[in-house]
């Protein structure tokens, strides 16, 4: 098993790289997370998961083992494939799917195209131990104020404002401020978008 490819970066897309290494040109599909931190790189270390079925041999390449290990934990929920993980990783950050599945917060979740309501419960239900257990004390944050979120949520997506953007602000408010009233949170957001 392949734990990780150290060489020259020869040419990287937002889906995918070729890392040359003894000569061997190594193909990882990554995800947009890994692209920003891997590009304009001539050397790099890419963390890797590999797939190997009758049919294909794919490897997936990570910028660091963070992401790579909550790729793992994704993939090992029933009805979680490779690629709808890899599409999650380039829809939020590991550290925002950590966030989501440790505060029940499907409503993320189901923000990645093509993830549906109950791969997103499952995820949820086989991963929050998971996730609460092996994160380092601090590091993952139980969002207590989701009442108070879904409505300050309703009411700036109301006023126009993209889902998608409104969710990550307002879990960046809540993760620097607990205990906010539904409208120090949509004031706090106003301000931040």
């Amino acid at each position: 098993m392949i734990d990780y490819i150290k060489g020259k970066l020869v040419k990287i897309t937002p889906t995918g790289v070729v890392v040359e290494t003894g000569g061997i040109g190594y193909y990882a599909s990554i995800s947009l997370t890994s692209f920003p931190k891997l590009e304009g790189k001539g050397e790099c270390q890419l963390y890797i998961h590999e797939i190997i079925r009758e049919d294909t041999h794919q490897l997936y390449g990570f910028a660091d083992e963070g992401e790579r290990e909550i790729f793992r934990q994704l993939i090992s929920v029933t009805g979680v494939g490779a690629g709808t993980a890899r599409l999650m990783l380039s829809s939020l950050s590991p550290d925002e799917i950590r966030v989501a599945i440790a505060g029940a917060d499907i409503n993320l979740l189901k923000t990645v195209k093509g993830l549906g309501l109950k791969t997103a419960q499952r995820i949820v239900v086989d991963l929050k131990d998971k996730i609460a257990k092996h994160a380092p004390s601090g590091e993952i944050f139980v969002l207590a104020d989701n009442t108070n979120r879904e409505e300050a949520l309703s009411a700036l997506v109301m006023l126009g404002f993209a889902k998608g953007t409104v969710i990550k602000v307002l879990d960046n408010i809540i993760k620097n401020e607990k205990g906010l009233t539904v409208e120090d949170m949509i004031k706090r957001a106003l301000k931040n978008m």
